[in-house]
């Protein structure tokens, strides 16, 4: 069977854990990145679940975090302010703006 070369670029201390980990399993670095190739090409997958490290929005967990946060509104609501001076609050904190007073 003709061989060919794979290239692949890595950090340095990945690269160095994986050649010590590759040495405690009794084969080389290559025959690991070979082991894993055969793998995903006899099952036509990765052989591991690949996943995202952003949790999953869905409309029920946004609708809970909305009624999380109504609850805690509801409990810190600034006693004598009217409406206008609580978006006038947010505007000025969305914008990075300070009371000139």
């Amino acid at each position: 069977m003709a061989q060919a070369t794979f290239s692949v670029r890595m950090d340095e201390t990945l690269k160095r854990q994986f050649d010590t980990l590759c040495s405690d399993f009794g084969m080389t670095a290559s025959t690991a990145i070979n082991v894993f190739a055969r793998a995903v090409v006899r099952e036509r997958k990765i052989p591991f679940e690949i996943v995202s490290p952003e949790p999953e929005i869905t409309r029920e967990k946004a609708m809970q975090a909305f009624m999380e946060l109504r609850l805690q509104s509801e409990k810190n609501f600034p006693e004598g302010m009217s409406l206008e001076e609580i978006n006038e609050e947010i505007r000025k904190a969305r914008y990075g703006e300070e009371d000139a007073e």
